[in-house]
């Protein structure tokens, strides 16, 4: 197995003592603590979901992971680079590039060409090379036509996919998507499947902060925070066949799991711990009875 990419190790972190119950991203339990000794890696090229309820600090562990907030208590290792370090933080974010709920707060100009290079002038990147990374970034998210649109104009889905085409062009070794298909349609949350999927395939790691469980299941590995501790981590088919640990911590079973159960209890021949439509396929058609 390589090295891991990031790590965290023993991660605790407090909003402070007059924030405390308000939830996530102002404060955790009676403490103030929202993470509460986190410990995880990232491997390179690997697609880790992040689950939990509302407050259980997955946005608050998400922002560590470059830097954007550093543990009060234990460390957060991106390419052995302490995310404490000051002179380290510019190379953890070329490192780890974030994607946020909201699109319209990281974008910076009004051409979406102009908004995707912002990222990579700010890294002193030479102008020809420039043009070929925005290039690049735009055509693997599908939005080079609209190049020279203003961002204002565009879909909520086109804005999240223009986001994550600024991350790219940095040329992260991973991406982190914050909550980044909670606000789009189904359509909008397919684009971003595609893109995740082709950035997988380039080798890119992706780190997925999410509450749709359809999402978290493509994953390879899943870890489910509760009041700012990893209450479970594994393969996406090993954390979701634990469905009474997801229902105490108010999450739902993807669909395709959810539906796999409920006829497994009815027919017990039918597979439980199905993930995806084709699987469900595919097991439909081989208890499907034979004709004639």
């Amino acid at each position: 197995m390589p090295d891991p990419l990031v790590v965290c190790d023993g991660v605790e972190f407090s909003y402070g003592p007059a924030a405390a119950g308000r939830g996530e991203g102002s404060g955790g339990g009676p403490d103030g603590r929202v993470l509460r000794g986190v410990s995880l890696a990232v491997f390179p090229g690997e697609h880790l979901a992040i689950i939990g309820p509302n407050g259980s600090g997955k946005s608050t562990l998400a922002r560590h992971l470059n830097g954007l907030l550093r543990p009060h208590r234990g460390t957060v290792l991106v390419r052995g680079r302490d995310t404490r370090e000051p002179a380290a933080l510019r190379a953890i974010r070329q490192t780890v590039g974030m994607v946020f709920q909201h699109p319209e707060s990281q974008m910076v100009a009004t051409i979406v060409e102009d908004d995707v290079a912002f990222g990579p002038e700010n890294l002193a990147v030479p102008s020809g090379e420039l043009h070929a990374r925005v290039r690049e970034a735009l055509e693997t998210v599908g939005m080079w036509e609209a190049r020279d649109r203003p961002p204002h104009f565009l879909s909520a889905g086109q804005k999240q996919l223009v986001a994550i085409a600024g991350v790219l062009a940095m040329h992260p070794e991973c991406v982190v998507l914050d909550e980044a298909t909670s606000m789009l349609d189904p359509r909008g949350r397919a684009e971003v499947a595609r893109v995740v999927a082709t950035m997988r395939s380039s080798g890119t790691a992706v780190v997925s902060i999410t509450h749709v469980m359809s999402e978290a299941a493509l994953a390879d590995r899943v870890i489910v925070l509760r009041d700012g501790v990893v209450l479970l981590s594994g393969p996406p088919r090993e954390v979701f066949a634990d469905a009474d640990a997801l229902r105490r911590t108010d999450l739902d079973l993807p669909p395709v799991a959810d539906l796999a159960g409920r006829l497994h209890r009815r027919f017990s021949r039918f597979p439980a711990g199905l993930l995806t439509v084709d699987e469900m396929v595919r097991a439909v058609e081989a208890s499907a009875p034979m004709p004639g």
